[in-house]
């Protein structure tokens, strides 16, 4: 009686959410008694709408019990994924849909398929509101900080099973588009309930998403239908181009396509967007320039911790021609006085960030120099975070970062509440790697401390502390010697002009 009891209730939920039409109770009910081994169904007149449990959880919680799965994160996530499917429509029917919106106003296709990646539960809302969230402000405006908190952990038996199991090789990758439906197994996630919606970029078909763990409204991944490696090239700035012209309430930007500085699966092209305005892109003008060979562009040096060309225009093509002029120049530059080195023998180092919006009526291209090139005294990177940094951040440093948005390890949450325990002089198990951070607010805040202030000053903190991760990723520093080598770099390679 449990089982049927969450299954009407989530049936009933469905409903409100629009997902299902009245029809389509009987037949939902049937799919999901199939999938559970039910054979007979007591119907109850009305669900106990006192019960605020969730229903799919209590529903998956109960198959765990009657032992119809093992209960680890992974199948039950699969059955969870089985379920939903039940309640969502088939991938023809979503783009349909959708582009029967698109043709009114796109902002209602993307708003009508977030919502619905939402109510069909791929977009994981219940464990993303554990995410810790807020922004700090800083001289080049609010950073968003993030402690992810919404990415279960494995446990000890599930991975040990995922280890044990041969991969098939399919889907090849976490981002392949046959990931659409995919029951998932150990080991990878589950995705029946995955839609995509297949969109047009300069030529080429692309499957448009959003990520199960949305780190910013709307964030929205695309997945290039062929299976192949990251690269930026002319065709990526026409792509994301294309792109914003067709939803120009959304950016588009691309990881770099090398590794430390590419900061995700470098073996599937893909690009990130989504409906938000990040602090980088709210960030003004430094000074302009003029690149003699594209007077129909403008461009600027951003005010930002890292080095960042924005080129505006109304002509898309322009654009695309003009960054990949400034793509070619910069991945053979070189300048030891701050450094860059291209290469190493035969293996590149110089990269581009590149991300791309609308504005003002204009197209609007960010070009975020980067490089990966190691050394003894930072084996993981010269321009990564530093080792005096990593007891905060220590991972790659990629777009979403780039654009001034820390995603920062679950650990924090834990070992925060112990610095702040620890600066007020409080019993505590205080890491040995954040203790040098806590003496140094120890001593700058000696007569603010106190049971009100300490988290505010701890979260200010830890927003300098990204600061200073992304001013080590700056291939060209904010002083006086980067300043002065990022301008011999765009008068001698990229004969530009700076205007006065």
């Amino acid at each position: 009686m449990a089982m049927e009891h969450h299954i009407q209730r989530l049936i009933h939920q469905s409903l409100a959410l629009g997902l299902i039409e009245k029809e389509d109770q009987i037949y939902i009910r049937n799919r999901i008694m199939a999938r559970l081994g039910l054979d007979a169904f007591t119907l109850e007149t009305q669900p106990d709408l006192n019960d605020k449990t969730d229903p799919l959880e209590a529903l998956i919680q109960e198959a765990c019990e009657q032992g119809l799965i093992e209960n680890n994160s992974d199948e039950k996530d699969m059955l969870a994924g089985e379920i939903m499917d039940c309640f969502i429509p088939r991938p023809s029917e979503v783009n349909r849909a959708f582009f029967e919106r698109y043709r009114r106003d796109p902002k209602e296709a993307t708003d009508y398929f977030y919502q619905l990646s939402q109510n069909s539960r791929y977009i994981k809302m219940k464990e993303i509101r554990k995410n810790i969230n807020y922004k700090v402000r800083t001289v080049y405006g609010a950073l968003d900080i993030t402690i992810n908190l919404s990415k279960p952990e494995k446990d000890p038996k599930t991975i040990s099973k995922a280890t044990a199991t041969k991969s098939p090789g399919y889907p090849k990758c976490l981002l392949c588009v046959e990931n659409e439906g995919f029951l998932g197994r150990i080991g990878h996630p589950a995705r029946s309930q995955h839609r995509t919606v297949r969109v047009q970029l300069a030529g080429e078909c692309w499957h448009f998403q959003y990520s199960p763990y949305v780190y910013y409204n709307e964030h929205c991944i695309l997945l290039s239908e062929t299976h192949r490696p990251m690269k930026i090239d002319a065709m990526t700035f026409r792509r994301l181009l294309d792109f914003v012209r067709q939803f120009p309430h959304y950016f588009l930007g691309s990881n770099a396509d090398l590794p430390i500085v590419g900061g995700s699966i470098l073996a599937h092209d893909h690009y990130q967007g989504g409906n938000y305005t990040f602090a980088m892109a709210k960030a003004e003008a430094d000074y302009h320039f003029r690149i003699k060979t594209f007077p129909h562009v403008a461009a600027a040096i951003v005010r930002w911790p890292m080095p960042v060309i924005r080129l505006q225009s109304e002509d898309a093509e322009a654009l695309v021609a003009c960054g990949d002029f400034i793509l070619g120049h910069w991945k053979t530059y070189n300048d030891p006085s701050v450094d860059i080195l291209a290469f190493t023998d035969e293996t590149p180092h110089n990269t581009i960030t590149p991300i791309a919006r609308i504005r003002n009526g204009r197209y609007e291209l960010d070009l975020v120099l980067r490089n990966n090139r190691t050394s003894v005294e930072h084996p993981l990177g010269i321009f990564h975070p530093h080792e005096d940094v990593h007891h905060i951040k220590k991972e790659n440093i990629g777009l979403i970062e780039v654009m001034g948005l820390a995603v920062l390890p679950a650990r924090l949450k834990a070992e925060l509440e112990d610095v702040e325990k620890y600066l007020l002089d409080r019993p505590n198990d205080i890491k040995d790697y954040h203790v040098p951070w806590a003496d140094q607010m120890k001593e700058t805040y000696r007569d603010r401390l106190t049971e009100t202030t300490v988290s505010e000053i701890v979260r200010h903190e830890v927003g300098m502390k990204f600061l200073r991760v992304l001013e080590d990723a700056a291939v060209f520093k904010r002083d006086e010697k980067g300043k002065a080598a990022l301008k011999r770099f765009i008068h001698e390679q990229l004969n530009g002009e700076v205007e006065t």
